[in-house]
């Protein structure tokens, strides 16, 4: 048996126990670092919309740099820092949209192995370029690129994994993916509670950020390409049918429908986790940040904390509950905490951050449900792509939709409550549309 060392070295059908760790351990990370750099801007868009006020590379209108009077800034930053924080995040969900799209067909047509270690390296390059950004709109561009590595490091890590192990091991996998990206934002919480992030130290969080541009250059040379991806590669040299036209299957019949629903079920939690429980960062910085700089980043820790739980046990409740069952019940549990808290609760209450947590362990079930399901919906040409469009074109309606969140925060003058109890609802839709998908639990992997 050839030895996996390489992303070329396993001929279709080998893969050695080594190769399949080395699989699993390189999607873990690549999904965990991506989780830091989801957290960035949640941690940093306030202090940075406050840096650029001060410094005047964000102007007030009738009011120069030098004339700026702490009353002013701090009304200037009210006005401001809600629509800065929806601009940050949807710039990122839209980069995360398109970089799913470019590396999810890269990985079915030059191989998963490509596609991941050139997604991480491409997150790794932008964010560490981020620290010396001048302009505010440069800043948006940079979240934009890296976000396009983010997109791109789940089908291509989630479609990887899958393949390399089997049935009986796919929903702990499915967990265990799943709750990397949360492991991820849990642990630069912590880093930014040690060290609070403030207007005027901010950009260091992206040096860090950076340090996984040697895991990129590790998945490149060390880890073995899936043995499924390189048999149908195969298949399809031997019969001469050359590379199939994945991007215009997906989105004509008999694909189309399970498409369109693969965006729908991935837009849902996604929207809700950006447009709903992210909220609850700015609004504990908002209330308790004048004594407290270390409030947002504990309540992040919270929340990616309840997540981390909840997304590594989603692929085991999938299994045991059904696949529809756990969607709907999970939608339905995330609207009623979402709402206590947003109707009952400031941040200075005393059962917020451990219903923060709750809210973050139930509505992140979510994301050990989509890296067992949605590649069970799928063939083998097309299982990466499929998987990427689904749970990153959602994001183009997320980042829709985190814009209409900070322009509803801004209308409301910067009240939080007001606008989660609105946004909230987003969950409800869950329970319809997962009622028209699929049932996938008694099917394998397709492997055409």
């Amino acid at each position: 048996m050839t030895t996996a060392t390489g992303s070329h070295a396993s001929p279709p059908g080998t893969l050695t126990r080594t190769g399949r760790y080395l699989i699993l351990a390189a999607a873990f990370l690549g999904w965990l670092f991506s989780g830091v750099q989801m957290s960035l801007m949640n941690l940093a868009s306030r202090p940075a919309t406050e840096d650029f006020l001060r410094s005047g590379r964000l102007p007030i209108a009738d009011t120069p740099a030098a004339e700026l009077t702490p009353a002013v800034l701090k009304q200037a930053l009210k006005r401001e820092a809600p629509g800065w924080f929806s601009y940050h995040n949807s710039s990122f969900l839209l980069g995360a949209a398109l970089g799913g799209l470019v590396f999810g067909w890269l990985g079915d047509r030059a191989g998963r192995v490509r596609a991941m270690g050139l997604s991480i390296l491409c997150y790794s390059v932008v964010a560490g370029l981020t620290y010396w950004v001048q302009d505010p709109w440069h800043l948006l561009v940079l979240r934009f690129l890296a976000a396009m590595g983010v997109g791109g490091m789940w089908p291509t890590g989630v479609a990887l994994a899958a393949e390399a192990w089997d049935d009986v091991s796919r929903p702990f996998l499915s967990g265990l993916i799943g709750t990397a990206a949360n492991v991820g934002i849990v642990a630069m919480g912590i880093v930014g509670y040690i060290i609070p992030i403030t207007a005027d130290s901010w950009r260091w969080i992206f040096l860090v950020a950076a340090a996984p541009v040697c895991l990129g250059f590790a998945v490149l040379l060390v880890v073995p390409e899936s043995p499924t991806w390189l048999a149908a590669r195969d298949k399809r040299a031997r019969g001469g049918t050359g590379q199939p036209a994945i991007l215009r299957d997906l989105f004509r019949p008999p694909l189309l429908r399970l498409t369109l629903l693969g965006i729908a079920l991935g837009a849902i939690p996604l929207l809700g986790g950006w447009g709903v429980t992210a909220w609850l960062i700015p609004w504990s910085d908002q209330v308790l940040g004048g004594v407290d700089p270390k409030a947002k980043a504990f309540t992040s820790i919270m929340r990616a904390g309840g997540g981390s739980l909840g997304s590594l046990l989603g692929g085991w409740v999938a299994n045991a509950c059904g696949r529809r069952a756990t969607y709907f019940l999970i939608s339905l549990l995330t609207v009623l905490l979402s709402e206590f808290i947003y109707f009952t609760l400031t941040p200075n209450s005393p059962m917020f951050s451990p219903m923060v947590f709750a809210v973050g362990f139930i509505s992140t079930v979510f994301f050990g449900w989509l890296p067992l399901y949605l590649p069970e919906m799928f063939p083998t040409h097309a299982r990466a792509s499929g998987s990427g469009i689904s749970f990153n074109f959602g994001r183009i309606l997320t980042a829709m939709g985190v814009l209409g969140t900070g322009a509803l925060t801004s209308w409301f003058g910067e009240n939080y409550a007001a606008a989660g109890r609105v946004t909230s609802l987003i969950y409800a839709l869950g329970m319809v549309v997962i009622l028209f998908a699929p049932d996938t639990s008694k099917t394998k992997l397709r492997e055409s």
